[in-house]
């Protein structure tokens, strides 16, 4: 059964790296516009229109562009931290702002920032998080890139009590029926996706 639900995902990953693939640069720089946008307010109506923390990942290559995003929210006024990828599927965050230099991730294909890094201690009191898929279905199944990262950091969070509100980053596209992802008992639902059309709560999500 592991299997099968692996391939399955495996199967609608690689889809949607390949479609991903032809995306023209004026694609992604008007999807990266749009999700700075409805990201940006998002994260303001949760706050309140006060300052918080966002926890936000740097897209790269052809996934959704977050460094608009990463740049809206810093203007304003919220702590923006970034991931860093650690031995064992663990994350760790650093504080970004506009100076804040990035390298390639040891660990997966990915660029991270250079700085001090903070636990999940640190993440724990985010106002806001943002985290990277493939692709998510209206019952809050999501699809990351295949690392377990981001399972395991949500189960710390769960954990620990923390119910951050959140959204997986996905184009339109990329929002499936519900029941359309396969869901293993270390898989954590998420409860949102933000997309270049917006904002969008899902019903299954927790």
């Amino acid at each position: 059964m592991l299997q099968e639900t692996n391939a399955v995902k495996d199967d609608i990953r690689a889809a949607h790296r390949r479609r991903r693939a032809g995306l023209t640069p004026a694609q992604l720089e008007a999807a990266g516009s749009a999700l700075a946008v409805h990201g940006n307010a998002w994260a303001g109506t949760v706050t309140g229109g006060r300052p918080g923390i966002a926890c936000v990942y740097l897209g790269v290559g052809q996934e959704p562009p977050t460094l608009p995003l990463i740049n809206a929210l810093h203007s304003s006024g919220h702590k923006v931290l970034l991931p860093v990828c650690e031995p064992g599927r663990e994350l760790s965050w650093v504080f970004w702002t506009p100076e804040t230099g990035f390298e390639r991730s040891k660990y997966a294909p990915i660029l991270e920032p250079a700085g001090p890094r903070h636990g999940p201690e640190t993440a724990g009191g985010a106002a806001v998080l943002f985290i990277p898929a493939t692709a998510v279905d209206r019952a809050g199944n999501r699809i990351g890139q295949g690392g377990g990262y981001y399972d395991k950091f949500l189960g710390h969070l769960a954990t620990a009590g923390k119910e951050i509100p959140l959204a997986a980053v996905i184009y339109d596209d990329e929002l499936l029926p519900a029941g359309r992802i396969p869901a293993e008992e270390f898989d954590r639902p998420v409860p949102a996706v933000l997309a270049p059309s917006g904002y969008q709560p899902l019903t299954g999500g927790a």
